[in-house]
């Protein structure tokens, strides 16, 4: 089992309609960041991500939110060499529809990292940051940095997983439409049938809560990631962020924060 594979492919196969718009919303990425027509296919992913690549990008590159953030760790680590910029250009390259199709596990990578950026400023704009720097965010550079990191996934996956059944059963056309969608992204059968027999569960929000308790920076990532997962258009789904926030004791400000950065009305 892949566990960054399997994250990478549900989230092109179980994600909110809206979904892109509100990743885009905290890379402060919008359509304006498209080339005009015949330009190259990088679509200002460098400058997006605020020059990370060795400094080239402007200086407001990567806008608002991330950049803040990046520029933040960077300065906490001694340089942005060791951010998961891999990871974030894949992701940010797939949501702005440029470049050839990224590997799935590296769109897993991307989106712990964008999860990573979210948490942490959501932490530090609510006086809640506990100073360690959320998992996915750094790439990892020993054996124990990538079991935590996929840890982290493991979580995350679990946790989009369960937000899908939050407004009821999963039926059986968003079951298909779900195993399509992973079909297309290339996921494994062994990995297919980790999330098929996922799927089938009950919901489990006590254990997404335990994982989340004690731990502010996964319980954040948790968050945002639930808001990525459904569009929260529904009193059930509405409910379930309630019980979710509040069982991983994730303060009303953190909670707001990132609901603000994805451009969501505060639920």
């Amino acid at each position: 089992m892949n566990i960054m594979d399997i994250l990478g492919g549900l989230m092109q196969a179980k994600t909110a309609p809206s979904a892109s718009r509100r990743m885009k919303n905290v890379f402060g990425a919008d359509e304006s960041s498209k080339p005009s027509s015949g330009a190259n296919q990088g679509f200002g992913i460098e400058d997006l991500l605020g020059g990370l690549l060795g400094g080239s990008g402007s200086s407001s590159a990567g806008g608002g939110v991330f950049g803040q953030i990046l520029n933040q760790v960077g300065g906490a680590v001694g340089g942005n060499k060791t951010l998961a910029v891999g990871g974030l250009s894949a992701l940010l390259g797939s949501l702005l529809g440029g470049g050839k199709k990224a590997a799935t596990g590296a769109l897993g990578g991307g989106l712990m990292a964008l999860l990573a950026a979210m948490a942490m400023n959501a932490l530090q704009n609510s006086g809640k940051s506990t100073g360690k720097v959320p998992v996915g965010l750094l790439a990892p550079e020993t054996e124990e940095e990538q079991r935590d990191l996929e840890s982290g996934a493991e979580v995350v996956v679990a946790a989009m997983i369960n937000a899908a059944k939050s407004d009821g059963r999963i039926d059986k056309d968003e079951y298909r439409l779900i195993t399509g969608k992973l079909q297309e992204a290339g996921v494994s059968q062994e990995d297919m049938y980790y999330i098929i027999e996922e799927l089938q569960k009950p919901m489990n929000t006590d254990w997404i809560i335990r994982a989340g308790k004690g731990n502010p920076e996964l319980a954040a990532q948790i968050f945002a990631a639930t808001l990525m997962t459904i569009e929260v258009d529904t009193q059930a789904e509405k409910s379930y962020l309630r019980e979710l926030s509040s069982g991983m004791g994730l303060s009303r400000d953190v909670v707001n924060n990132i609901e603000h950065m994805v451009g969501m009305q505060t639920v």
